[in-house]
């Protein structure tokens, strides 16, 4: 039987990696894009010992020859697309960037398979941010958008792009609407894995103080490989649609703290301050998703809720660090 081929835009991040070992596992024949796949290092595939089982291409979204060829060689059964600019803090200081990345990006990959007529199934990574504040109530896909960031707005624009060319053209294309999701595999500029990394050191004596910005706000955070599973679920169906993948349960930053340095044998308040300067322009008060849709149609439900996933990345990143 011929492999399922498919291609992963984005495999070098968190999700692109977790996502390529889930369909290796799946027997795929995987195929990553890089905008440099010669100048990338792949750590994060090397890291869950898959980098070789993996055929690299370079492929920048943002050029639209550039998808084409790439889509035309490859001609795979299905596309996730998790490229992009993905700091929400970034987009601040970066908002061109990540708005061409994400939604240029997103309207190119769309164009070619229109104009290639490849039969191919498309999973476009959304956010839970483009909802906004939902002051408390779980964001189901129903619910308006309200972005606050860059990147949120570039998510957005993405999402409706996505959802036009699927009703105008009859593309099997679906947005995932995924809320925070938390791994390892966090680059360390993510404010998650900056509160585990520190809280780790002052543990092991190579630091003693971390600072923060809007520690207040409220977020659903899940564990990332159950995410990517959810990715994969929704291109299984036979009509693909948009899902909401969430926790729906939402927890305040500083708890995400204290159970961080509690994992770690301390009291996250003798070490954790306060810093101005990395205050956001704007930020959401408080977000969270209702999965149900997810848990009904596609039998997937997050087992790992915000204390798990602080305890699984502390211990992770202990058994990273050299002894003192």
């Amino acid at each position: 039987m011929t492999k399922r081929k498919a291609l992963i835009i984005g495999v070098s991040g968190q999700d692109g990696a977790y996502l390529a070992q889930l369909l290796l596992n799946k027997k795929y024949k995987v195929y990553g894009s890089s905008r440099d796949a010669m100048g990338s290092s792949f750590r994060n595939l090397i890291r869950l010992g898959v980098r070789d089982q993996i055929q690299i291409e370079s492929i920048s979204l943002n050029d639209f020859r550039s998808v084409l060829h790439a889509l035309k060689k490859i001609w795979p059964d299905e596309i996730y697309n998790l490229g992009g600019q993905s700091s929400v803090g970034l987009s601040f200081s970066q908002p061109v960037e990540t708005f061409e990345s994400i939604s240029v990006g997103v309207l190119n990959l769309l164009e070619a398979i229109r104009i290639l007529e490849i039969p191919s199934k498309l999973y476009n990574a959304c956010s839970g941010e483009c909802f906004g504040n939902t002051n408390g109530v779980p964001a189901t896909e129903d619910t308006l958008f309200a972005p606050r960031s860059p990147y949120a707005v570039a998510k957005s624009a993405a999402f409706w792009q996505l959802a036009n060319y699927r009703e105008a053209y009859n593309l099997q294309a679906c947005s995932g609407l995924l809320f925070n999701h938390e791994s390892p595999l966090r680059p360390a500029r993510f404010v998650t894995q900056k509160i585990v990394k520190a809280a780790c050191e002052i543990a092991k004596g190579q630091a003693d103080k971390l600072r923060l910005g809007n520690t207040n706000v409220w977020r659903d955070w899940g564990w990332a490989p159950e995410y990517v599973e959810a990715m994969w679920l929704m291109l299984q169906q036979d009509v693909l649609e948009d899902y909401v993948i969430a926790t729906g349960q939402t927890n305040c930053l500083s708890d995400f703290i204290a159970e961080v340095f509690r994992a770690a044998e301390l009291d996250w308040e003798d070490h954790v301050e306060h810093d101005d300067r990395l205050m956001r322009p704007s930020d959401l008060e408080k977000s969270v998703g209702n999965p149900a849709k997810a848990e009904k149609n596609l039998g997937w439900k997050a087992e790992n809720k915000m204390s798990d996933v602080a305890r699984l990345m502390v211990e992770a990143e202990m058994e990273n660090l050299s002894p003192t």
